[in-house]
């Protein structure tokens, strides 16, 4: 590290603190040749997970996206913010542990999906519809159809 006064990379670390949930690191430093202190941060720098958009282009996964279509879907239902957050958090975390650089937005879709059926089945319709790109009544109905059928059992 070089003295930002005296441009040594000469330094002592004199205190060393974490932050920010402890995603940083701050380090004070003081330069061994003209006894200045400065301070450094330090943090993992992550990896972007990339999406696989259905016309083969790839853009960085965006948490904000992901809870726009999810919200959308969710409109004047009763859940609550922190259910929103669960989801996503759980999608990043299935990524996180699958070390995945990158997802299809098919897995998202579908993920989102599977979690929304036991969330609130009216919001798991309305986010399938816009997902699977429904054509016709008929595949609307299909769709209610096996919502209903897995709800009898």
């Amino acid at each position: 590290m070089r003295c930002p006064f005296c441009h040594e990379s000469n330094d002592s670390v004199v205190d060393t603190r974490v932050i920010h949930d402890q995603t940083v690191i701050r380090r004070r430093r003081e330069c061994n040749n003209c006894h200045k202190r400065f301070t450094t941060y330090e943090r993992i720098e992550a990896v972007p997970v990339m999406v696989l958009k259905r016309e083969n282009r790839l853009e960085e996964y965006d948490r904000g996206k992901a809870k726009s279509g999810l919200v959308k879907s969710l409109q004047k239902r009763h859940v609550t913010p922190e259910s929103v957050n669960a989801v996503l958090d759980d999608l990043e975390k299935m990524i996180e542990d699958k070390s995945m650089k990158q997802i299809t937005s098919r897995e998202i879709g579908e993920f989102i999906m599977n979690r929304l059926k036991n969330l609130d089945q009216v919001a798991y319709v309305r986010f399938a519809s816009v997902y699977k790109d429904f054509k016709t009544v008929d595949e609307f109905m299909g769709e209610l159809s096996k919502l209903l059928d897995r709800k009898s059992d």
